[in-house]
């Protein structure tokens, strides 16, 4: 019974590419100004015909950027720039043949890291060093465009701090005494074919 079950399951596999725009929560810059790129793999199977779920390894761009007003005679210039290896864990279910809504969480690990201002890469000693683990819980909407591609969006919000607040006016408050990835995604999968 195990094995039949086994060669019946359907997994779907493919790939992934797409976008984040992403702020940081407890830094001075509001507004989702830090552009990046994701790029990756998934694989995907029916538990029943109205719920799925799936697994993903991708490379993600996030960060923060300060948003550059025309109007400033001497506009001072921030980015932060992470980038993660994340591993997505998600659930869906759908709720007619095209559309499906997902939640699930995401580990992250940080691969590089950077932040830069009018001058360039910030001097040693004004750097703040960022934590290697991201934990983010998601939660999106898929469409199916095409019988082999779908629009993913999500919204993700980490709990674990991607560092202690740089600042020296710690609280003991977790959410005001430290930073967190905030991130909006939209992306493209490709489904590569189906393995039974």
């Amino acid at each position: 019974l195990i094995a039949n079950l086994a060669v019946a399951q359907r997994f779907d596999a493919g790939l992934l590419a797409g976008f984040n725009a992403s702020q940081v929560e407890g830094d001075n810059f509001k507004g989702y100004h830090k552009p990046g790129i994701l790029a990756g793999i998934f694989v995907q199977t029916d538990i029943i015909p109205t719920i799925f779920t799936g697994m993903e390894i991708k490379y993600s761009q996030k960060g923060s950027r300060k948003r550059i007003r025309p109007r400033d005679p001497e506009p001072d210039v921030y980015i932060m720039r992470l980038g993660y290896v994340d591993i997505p864990v998600f659930a869906g279910f759908r709720t007619n043949d095209r559309t499906a809504v997902i939640a699930g969480v995401s580990a992250g690990y940080l691969v590089h890291s950077g932040e830069y201002d009018e001058y360039g890469l910030f001097p040693p000693q004004d750097q703040h060093e960022f934590n290697n683990l991201d934990l983010q819980p998601f939660v999106g909407f898929q469409f199916d465009v095409l019988e082999e591609v779908k629009l993913d969006l999500r919204l993700a919000l980490s709990v674990l701090p991607i560092r202690g607040h740089p600042g020296e006016n710690a609280t003991n408050y977790y959410w005001l005494n430290n930073q967190f990835n905030n991130v909006i995604s939209l992306a493209f999968y490709y489904n590569l074919g189906v393995n039974r």
